[in-house]
């Protein structure tokens, strides 16, 4: 390779950009640049140091949109040095060769974080010098070197430094690979986030483009006979989690955290969660976050063992203490108090996640030979939209208990049938019947199940009930009141059931299916 002469730089993100320069003016590399990064490496002394207009004999143009686009810069990368005819043509030219190439782009997926963005903001964030002369250097990679992060500055000023300002073709072909999959990962989040905008008359994409960086390689999948990697690209949700303690996490457990955190989302009120095999054991409102722990316990303290926990506040140190009587896997919640991560930490291998809530995603699933997409359910249920449909009305305390057990039904796998009852004015969940494969089986389930006693609570069911069948067993077991979609061909023969035994019955008009 020939020894580095020349580098552009052209930078939004300036992290090390000085010090870097600096490097390669010490090597006798002269520096050309644009605009805010000309200013910066000026101030800091950089020389040799050129401004681009100086190569291209043309300003910047157009508030910024024209800078390096011009046929001086791209010969001057695209020239490939063992062809005597390029090279002939940049002598004739006046046109100097560039032999390194360092630019990071605009920042157009901060912009696009911001859901009030606007059309206009967006366009004007979509970077274009950038990528052509990224993917000009990524193209001629044997004779330019292509720098598109500051991660990548320490490493090749070593090398220039330890082999007289020369890079190898290994480090040439290993930047080109990472510029092109730079350019591609821009091209997808401008695309991905423009087809976001009105009008697009469809919820979905056209196209499902599903490229994340693998943040993770786990120990195993499933089982251990499977391999598994966690893949993410922001630092929110439990994909983006911050760990502060406990041994490395396992697949099982990210998909038990995720169903955790997805359920604890939906309260206001302090609340704890506890999942086992993504399905919950207990979950639970207090008045404080402890109080509300120690409910969800209760409800099922044998399958609470080795489960993982949700917490929708920071957790303290009298919840922490309760947490550390019984082994758990893992906890996911938005902070922590330093009193109780010092108690947690006691805990070797307690996985503690530090937890930053997510915006609303498509919701993927594999199958064989392709991919499920369905918007997120962000269903949120208010009093107004329910309808009695039996005799007698639920009573003030029914009502708060079925909405909390509606709620939790919600995140149960289906046939999902929930038991709850009210504590002091909160809710608690009793016991769950999930995943069954009929609806009063697992009306019978969650009874079966049960710790607590069941006489007073209230039933939740994710779906309608096909017979009156499940609405009698629940009331055998003395359940006041039932919360469910309606829409059966036998309504009325479940509601006649109801009446018959006394029941308050309201229908939801939507259910909650949780394959």
């Amino acid at each position: 390779m020939s020894r580095i002469q020349r580098a552009l730089i052209s930078v939004t993100d300036k992290t090390g950009v000085v010090e870097f320069a600096r490097a390669l003016s010490s090597l006798g590399v002269e520096v050309l640049s644009t605009g805010g990064t000309h200013r910066v490496l000026k101030e800091a002394g950089i020389a040799p140091l050129r401004e681009v207009a100086e190569v291209t004999g043309f300003p910047e143009m157009l508030d910024g949109r024209v800078k390096t686009i011009h046929p001086r810069i791209a010969a001057g990368i695209l020239a490939i040095r063992s062809q005597p005819d390029h090279m002939q043509s940049l002598r004739e030219h006046g046109i100097p060769p560039i032999d390194l190439v360092c630019v990071n782009l605009y920042d157009f997926e901060k912009v696009a974080a911001k859901k009030d963005a606007t059309l206009e903001e967006l366009i004007e964030n979509i970077d274009i010098g950038g990528p052509t002369m990224i993917r000009a250097a990524a193209k001629n990679w044997q004779d330019v070197a292509i720098l598109t992060s500051a991660a990548d500055y320490p490493a090749i000023v070593e090398e220039l430094q330890t082999s007289g300002g020369l890079l190898s073709s290994d480090t040439h072909w290993r930047l080109a690979k990472k510029a092109f999959a730079t350019t591609a990962a821009y091209d997808r989040a401008v695309s991905a986030r423009l087809s976001e905008l009105p009008p697009t008359g469809e919820a979905l994409p056209a196209i499902l483009d599903i490229r994340t960086p693998r943040r993770l390689t786990l120990r195993y999948g499933e089982n251990p006979h499977q391999s598994a990697a966690l893949y993410a690209g922001g630092h929110t949700g439990i994909a983006g989690a911050e760990q502060l303690h406990g041994k490395d996490l396992s697949y099982n457990n990210l998909v038990d955290l995720d169903a955790a955190w997805q359920l604890i989302a939906e309260f206001a009120a302090p609340a704890s969660a506890i999942i086992k095999h993504t399905n919950p054991c207990g979950c639970a409102e207090g008045m404080t976050l402890a109080e509300s722990y120690r409910r969800a316990f209760e409800a099922d303290p044998v399958s609470a063992f080795g489960g993982v926990l949700a917490f929708n506040r920071t957790v303290d140190g009298e919840t922490a203490s309760e947490i550390s009587k019984t082994f758990i896997e893992a906890i996911a919640a938005p902070h922590y108090s330093e009193d109780a991560l010092r108690i947690l930490r006691e805990k070797k291998n307690l996985r503690l996640l530090r937890v930053t809530a997510a915006p609303p995603e498509t919701v993927v699933k594999s199958i064989s030979g392709g991919f499920l997409a369905q918007t997120p359910d962000e269903h949120f249920l208010s009093r107004s939209d329910l309808r009695v449909a039996t005799k007698r009305a639920p009573a003030d305390s029914e009502w708060v208990v079925l909405e909390f057990a509606w709620k939790v039904a919600k995140h149960v796998k289906s046939n999902a049938i929930v038991y709850a009852r009210v504590t002091e004015g909160m809710g608690q969940a009793i016991s769950a019947g999930a995943g069954q494969m009929s609806r009063v089986d697992s009306v019978k389930f969650g009874a079966l199940k049960a710790v607590l006693p069941l006489a007073g609570s209230v039933v939740a069911s994710d779906a309608f009930f096909p017979f009156a069948d499940g609405v009698e067993e629940a009331a055998r077991h003395g359940v006041t009141a039932v919360i469910q979609p309606g829409g059966s061909v036998r309504d009325d023969e479940v509601i006649a059931a109801a009446d018959r035994l006394g029941l308050a019955m309201v229908f939801t008009g939507v259910r909650h299916f949780r394959h």
